[in-house]
């Protein structure tokens, strides 16, 4: 029997990693290597390199594809792809879903690099990119506000609880309140970054003016998304943009006797949903027309998370659109037969659920005419900008 794919498995570790050539033959059958194991490290890449080059068959395609196994895998990735070889990183669950499908229940290192490679032959993987310096940074930016956000809380809460007690140590609310003190001053010098991150490319920076015009929108939650997104450079439509961010609905329904709630899925990236979170609930107060679907969502489904999710999802979709045709947000331009945006609908239960289809996926929302010229705050639309502005009204 011919070979007519080939692709090598990876299953990586901290300090190793293992290998297999999968070949797949015309009658459908599998034809796998010796699994070997070498040194993550560069020392063990190009042993790897070397090793691959003398089981893999020349004159036919071949492939790498492996585990995204926390940030273990990056080294190897951005490797093979220096050495133009065609890379595939695939999520852990797509990997242990299609072992299960072979009825493997086994798991090793050997036995994982095996499923890999012949996944790789048997279907047309994805392939993957470096990302951009800018995004690559960006992205790390955001993580590092995100962490030292969590550590603030932390103590936040910690102090408080301190505070609540006979005689607190004042050794202890003194080293608390410092440490609150540094994360501010970190967390607003990480906040100028991400801005000179963005503002260090034009066109990046003109599309994120056009994005700032969305109320409830902030420089933060732009850079939060462009980041985890790469600027929405994996995404192809906006089915693919809500799946990649959990926000795709998940039916559970079987006969007469399973009746599940319908929900959305959360598998996906949580960055992004939490980013939204505080975007929508200022969308719901200050944007009309998302105030208008907030409402009749909840009037339907009686649950506001629902409807906050709904918004999630519509604010998600419009900076995806806004990014793509390059244009800025008007509130007023939102007749759904002019847009062709319809948004989807999660409530509670499949009687109640509405899903109205995308009829022109990128075509969103377009602008009467381009933006005047105005000074930069104008256009900060972000939630901690319009809250101020209530204020002092």
């Amino acid at each position: 029997m011919d070979i007519i794919k080939q692709c090598v498995g990876i299953d990586i570790a901290k300090k190793n990693f293992t290998a297999c050539v999968g070949k797949k033959k015309t009658d459908g059958s599998y034809e796998l290597s010796k699994v070997s194991e070498f040194s993550n490290d560069k020392r063990g890449y190009n042993q790897f390199i070397k090793w691959v080059g003398k089981s893999m068959l020349k004159g036919i395609e071949l492939s790498f594809a492996m585990e995204a196994t926390g940030i273990y895998w990056e080294h190897l990735a951005y490797h093979l792809s220096k050495l133009k070889k065609t890379v595939s990183v695939l999520l852990p669950n797509k990997v242990s879903h299609y072992g299960k499908s072979l009825n493997v229940k086994t798991k090793t290192d050997i036995v994982d690099a095996k499923i890999i490679a012949m996944m790789g032959c048997d279907r047309n993987l994805p392939g993957w990119s470096a990302p951009s310096p800018l995004y690559k940074r960006l992205r790390a930016v955001c993580r590092l506000h995100k962490a030292l956000q969590d550590d603030k809380t932390q103590s936040n809460n910690r102090l408080k609880q301190l505070m609540c007690s006979y005689e607190p140590l004042v050794e202890a609310i003194r080293i608390y309140k410092s440490n609150i003190k540094r994360i501010d001053k970190e967390l607003a010098k990480l906040e100028l970054q991400m801005k000179e991150i963005l503002r260090s490319d034009s066109e990046v920076w003109s599309k994120v003016e056009n994005l700032l015009t969305i109320k409830g929108i902030g420089l933060k939650t732009v850079a939060i998304v462009l980041g985890e997104t790469q600027g929405f450079a994996l995404i192809k439509n906006q089915r693919q943009l809500t799946s990649y961010c959990g926000y795709d609905v998940v039916k559970r329904e079987s006969g007469t006797s399973i009746k599940g709630k319908t929900r959305i899925s959360k598998k996906g990236n949580s960055n992004i949903r939490s980013a939204m979170h505080f975007p929508s609930m200022v969308a719901t107060r200050f944007n009309s027309k998302m105030k208008e679907v907030y409402q009749r969502v909840v009037d339907r489904t009686k649950v506001k998370k629902i409807g906050l999710v709904s918004i999630q999802r519509r604010l998600l979709v419009l900076m995806y659109s806004l990014w793509k045709t390059n244009k800025p947000y008007q509130e007023d331009y939102h007749n759904s037969e002019q847009s062709g945006f319809h948004e989807e609908e999660v409530t509670s239960s499949s009687s109640t659920r509405r899903v109205e289809m995308d009829i022109n996926k990128d075509k969103v929302v377009e602008a009467n005419e381009p933006p005047t010229t105005q000074n930069e705050h104008l256009y900060d639309q972000s939630s901690e900008a319009l809250l101020r502005q209530r204020q002092i009204s």
